[in-house]
Parts: C-alpha cells; sequence; structure tokens
C-alpha cells in the first residue's frame, strides 16, 4: 500500500472515531499527523510543524476574544438594535443584509477570511438574538464573501486571473466574477427557504420598543417542525417572543464607544492598511481590557478554545499529507485520464473536497496548471473550466475545517458548538457533493471559451 493511500485511510479513521467516540477531531489528528509523519512520511517534528495554521490560530483566538467583550459590554446588543431600525423592523432582510456586506468587502478587495471575521460575530450575535437559525446566518455571511470573491479587483480574482495568464489559457474575468456570484447567490436563496427565512419573512416587522408579552404576532407564529415532537405539549407551544431591548442596551457608554471604534479600526487596519486581522484583533481586545477590566474580565474564557484545537489539528495533518505529496499524487492521477470530460468533474470534486479543508487559493494555484494538458487540446473550454474549479473550490468555505467555516463556528455565541459543528460540516458535505457536479454541467458541459 503506496503511502499517499496511507494517509488518505488514516484521516478517515480520525473522521468515524472522532464522530463514534465524541472525540475532539484535533486532538486525533494532531495524533495521526505525529503517527503518519514520523512512521510513514519520515517527517520530522519541523516537518509536521510546517503544516501548523499559526495565522489562522491567531485570527480564531484575536477575533473571538475582541468580539467577547464586545458581548461584555453590550456593544453586540447596540449593533444588533441599529441593524433592526436599519431595516425597519423586518428581521428576514438581516441576512440578506450580511449577505450583501460580505460580499461587498470581498468585491473591493478583502480576503475572504477577513471578511468573515468581521461580519460574522456581529450576524451570529442577532441571530442568537432573534431566533434565527445560527447555519442560515453563518451560511449567508460565508457565501456572501465568496459571491464577491472573484471580482477583478479582488484577492481571489486577482490570484486565479493571474495563474490564467501565467498558463496561457483563454480567460473572462467578467464571466469568472459573475459565475462565482450567481452560484452563491443560488446556494444563499436555497438556504435562506430550507432554514427557516420563509417564517421570518411571514412574521413581519418586528417592534422592539413593544413589551416582549404583547407581540401576538410572535405568540401565534407556528413552531417550525425541524425534528418529530416528543409530546403533545412541544406541537402547542407558541414561539418565543420578539426580544426586547433596554434602554440600557441601547444606550452608548464610554466602553461601548471605545469598543465600536475598534471595530471600526480593524475594518480599516484589514482593508486600508492590509494589516493582519488576527494580531490587530488581539491588539485592540488588549486595549480594551486594559482600559475596562472589569467588562473583559471573562472574555479570555470565552474564546473558542475547543474550536482552536479543532481546526489546528485537522489542518497540521492536511499539512502532512502536502508534505507527503498526497494531494499532488491524487491531481495527477486524475489528469491523467485520457476523457476529458471526466477528468474535468473529478478535479472539481478534488478541489472541493480538499479546499473544505485546505486553502482554497492554493488548491486552486495546484489545480488549474494541471487542467493544461487537456484544455491545450480545446476538447473543453478553458473559461468555463476555470470558472468551475474557481467555484468548486470556494463554495465549500463554509465547511467548519475552512477559515471561514472555523470563523463562523467559533462566533457564534450561546450555541451548542458540538451540534452546530456537525450541522456546518454535514452541509459542508452537501455542497461538497452536488456544486462541483452542477458547475461542471452548466459552466464545462456548454464549453465556455
Amino acid at each position: 500500500m503506496s503511502p499517499e493511500l496511507i494517509s488518505i485511510l488514516v484521516l478517515v479513521v480520525v473522521f468515524v472515531i472522532a464522530t463514534t467516540r465524541s472525540v475532539n477531531m484535533g486532538a486525533l489528528a494532531f495524533a495521526a499527523a505525529f503517527g503518519v509523519g514520523g512512521l510513514v512520511a519520515d517527517l520530522d517534528a519541523d516537518g509536521i510543524f510546517a503544516g501548523f495554521p499559526g495565522d489562522l490560530f491567531v485570527v480564531l483566538v484575536g477575533v473571538t476574544y475582541l468580539f467577547a467583550i464586545a458581548r461584555a459590554n453590550g456593544t453586540t446588543d447596540w449593533l444588533v438594535h441599529a441593524a433592526v431600525r436599519l431595516v425597519r423592523g423586518r428581521v428576514a432582510l438581516i441576512p440578506w443584509v450580511m449577505f450583501a456586506l460580505t460580499g461587498a468587502l470581498t468585491a473591493i478587495g478583502a480576503v475572504s477570511p477577513a471578511a468573515v471575521a468581521i461580519v460574522a460575530p456581529i450576524a451570529l450575535s442577532f441571530a442568537t438574538r432573534y431566533g434565527i437559525s445560527p447555519l442560515l446566518m453563518g451560511a449567508m455571511v460565508v457565501h456572501g464573501a465568496q459571491a464577491g470573491g472573484f471580482s477583478p479587483i479582488s484577492i481571489y480574482g486577482s490570484i486565479v486571473n493571474g495563474i490564467v495568464e501565467r498558463e496561457n489559457l483563454p480567460g473572462n474575468e467578467l464571466v469568472l466574477f459573475l459565475a462565482s456570484l450567481a452560484a452563491n447567490l443560488v446556494i444563499a436563496a436555497v438556504v435562506f427557504v430550507l432554514f427557516g427565512g420563509l417564517r421570518l419573512w411571514a412574521q413581519g416587522a418586528v417592534d422592539e420598543t413593544a413589551p416582549a408579552a404583547g407581540n401576538r404576532a410572535a405568540e401565534a407564529a407556528p413552531v417550525p417542525q425541524r425534528a418529530a415532537p416528543r409530546t403533545a405539549e412541544l406541537r402547542t407551544r407558541p414561539a418565543p417572543a420578539t426580544p426586547t431591548l433596554s434602554p440600557e442596551s441601547t444606550s452608548l457608554t464610554p466602553s461601548r464607544i471605545a469598543t465600536l471604534t475598534s471595530l471600526l479600526a480593524l475594518v480599516v487596519a484589514v482593508l486600508v492598511f492590509d494589516l493582519d486581522a488576527g494580531l490587530t484583533a488581539i491588539t485592540l481586545a488588549v486595549v480594551l481590557s486594559t482600559a475596562w477590566p472589569d467588562d473583559s474580565r471573562k472574555a479570555t474564557g470565552q474564546i473558542a478554545w475547543p474550536t482552536v484545537l479543532l481546526i489546528c489539528g485537522v489542518l497540521t495533518y492536511v499539512g502532512v499529507l502536502d508534505e507527503m505529496g498526497t494531494i499532488t499524487w491524487a491531481g495527477e492521477g486524475v489528469g491523467g485520464i485520457g476523457i476529458p470530460l471526466l477528468a474535468a468533474v473529478l478535479l472539481c470534486y478534488i478541489g472541493a473536497l480538499v479546499s473544505a479543508f485546505a486553502s482554497s487559493v492554493g488548491i486552486m494555484g495546484a489545480l488549474i496548471p494541471l487542467a493544461v494538458p487537456f484544455l491545450e487540446r480545446g476538447e473543453i473550454g478553458a473559461i468555463g473550466m476555470v470558472a468551475a474549479l474557481a467555484v468548486s473550490a470556494t463554495v465549500v468555505d463554509v465547511s467548519p475545517f475552512s477559515t471561514n467555516g472555523a470563523l463562523v463556528l467559533a462566533a457564534a455565541p450561546d450555541v451548542d458548538r458540538e451540534r452546530f459543528f456537525r450541522q456546518l460540516m454535514v452541509y459542508g458535505g452537501i455542497v461538497v457533493a452536488v456544486v462541483p457536479a452542477a458547475a461542471w454541467l452548466v459552466m464545462v458541459v456548454p464549453g465556455w471559451g
């Protein structure tokens, strides 16, 4: 058995044990990286740690630390109230506002994880307060980021268009952008319908100034039947009343003003000065903690440490796979298939599967050159193939093992994180299974370019 195949089988075992024994998958992945890296790939400790995502570790810690402080001093409550007023009380519009906001940020040049790091904590806090599915809100944020991610001036768009130019392939920047925008918009619409968006729309506008008990529309709203009820009481239980915000939670205190200024500074630092989101967030959190220690005392305990362990462990193992050449081995095996359309759909699936655990840009940079031999023969349109690879490799970033999915998982307050992790993993698996085939069918089979 080849080392590459062994490394893939060990990854499957890690998933099975983590799922059946409720062991943190990150801890298992660290152990697997040690065993496979040392015994199979003959890597030393430096080689194993080469895949440790230090930048993502800092982003997860820094962003969750900063927003834990924002929750503690009431800043997120104030932002939620402001968002409700902005859409005139229509809660159903908020997921679309978050979709558009992250899309606009990435379209004008923000790196996708940076945009998600900025928007996700606010969006998930809003979801918690108003009973919106965290999976719905998190998916809208991530798909919004990818919807704008391939504009001609975006990071992803510039990188992919540069690879296409370097490989002397036909390219179309507008088609690439519109393909990603359309794909993510369609997925967002489906997610909105399936995970409670229509129910939110049917409830109409909310009035935060009204007493919670007096919200008759909310009391009369049907309870969504997501699972079989255990008792008759569950079938007849009214929906929770719309939450109200006290004047204290909607007023601006010095600590909230400072926190809002820090959040604005984070946006400017990342988008304008291209500073690291994680290091900037930690610095701002330390400043706030020093100025208002009472509000910040428990914030470090609210950093999503289990999520940090999970993501860093899995990505370290993926780094071992990369060091061993497993990813290149799989890609070259597919690229050597003599049937171009079959090779194209398999490359899309490899891009989606690997990107669910690793860098989207990195996998696109590896797969586009692998597609060059059969693209040069003219049997498949290069423009459509590149667009399909780009969509397949980025739309799966809602996976909890990707940077964006990890940020969403870490940012969700007051949720069962293990359950939310499973939801994201299942949803990510569905996206991996469905979207590459759909992208291939729509973009590759017609022969664009």
